[in-house]
């Protein structure tokens, strides 16, 4: 009785390793895709905002200059001088906007964006509005002595769709992630050598006892 249970385990072990290689491309595709988009209707939605400021110089400066301080602005932006004064209007502590608004700066333009992301929309844009007003007066707060002063160029708006990625993308990105392990494990699984593969080596006849040779003599 106790050898009953162990032949469809056998069998069923037996089907598993004649199954064709590219069985495990498709079993990793196939589960790569559905844990990619059970995790993309899972995932809470994440909303993006962004606000605009520009450096402006007057008359004692030049855009040169402007560029320059846009830059270093930037970097000022997510500092917790500029976040201090921003909680207020934004309705965050300053640890959250610390973790999600981030300034990104031009190579090209005196231009600063500020972008903020939340689980609503309302929160994104508020957050976005309070960095950048706050950095706008601390700008005008230096004016005097670096000539540069920031204008507010464009209000965040609040996002329509979330910036986070769709069930559809998250299931084809798994997928593609699934497929590519399964490929992985196709290269590296141990290869089965039959009688008639050619890699399979010769069957080498070992010394005779001696016996067997002073019989024969």
């Amino acid at each position: 009785m106790t050898e009953q249970p162990s032949r469809p385990r056998r069998l069923s072990l037996a089907r598993v390793r004649h199954l064709p290689p590219w069985s495990l491309v498709a079993a990793g595709t196939v589960a790569g895709g559905l844990l990619g988009g059970a995790y993309g209707v899972l995932a809470p939605p994440v909303y993006s905002a962004t606000s605009y400021v520009v450096a402006v110089p007057d008359q004692k400066s030049d855009p040169a200059a402007a560029l320059g301080f846009a830059q270093a602005y930037g970097r000022v932006a997510t500092q917790v001088a500029v976040l201090g004064d921003a909680q207020r209007q934004a309705g965050v502590p300053v640890r959250t906007l610390r973790r999600d608004v981030r300034a990104e700066t031009s190579p090209d333009a005196p231009m600063i964006a500020v972008t903020a992301i939340a689980g609503r929309p309302g929160p994104a844009a508020a957050m976005a509005d309070a960095v950048s007003a706050a950095l706008t007066r601390h700008a005008t707060d230096t004016t005097g002595s670096t000539h540069i002063s920031l204008v507010r160029f464009a209000r965040a708006v609040r996002p329509t769709d979330p910036s986070s990625a769709s069930p559809a993308v998250t299931g084809l990105v798994g997928a593609s992630a699934g497929g590519l392990l399964g490929a992985l494990a196709l290269l590296v699984r141990p290869r089965r050598n039959t009688p008639g593969d050619p890699t399979h080596p010769p069957a080498v006849p070992g010394p005779a006892p001696a016996a067997d040779v002073h019989g024969r003599l």
